[in-house]
């Protein structure tokens, strides 16, 4: 079975933003705003993402 793919984004900045929001972007590999990872759609990485949901935009690849 393939793996779920998704192409995160992160779209607003990480300035002013709680320590743990801003290790959670550093750990999705996120360094910029207009920044792309594509990620295997793991239950980590899925908890992750919707902790910073807010800073990110989300596509199915």
């Amino acid at each position: 079975m393939a793996e779920k793919k998704l192409r995160i984004t992160q779209v607003r900045s990480k300035i002013g933003r709680p320590a743990d929001q801003k290790r959670t972007l550093e750990a999705l590999g996120l360094k910029r705003i207009n920044h792309s990872r594509d990620v295997v759609a793991t239950p980590s990485t899925l908890g992750m993402i919707d902790k910073v949901k807010h800073l990110l935009k989300v596509e199915e690849i």
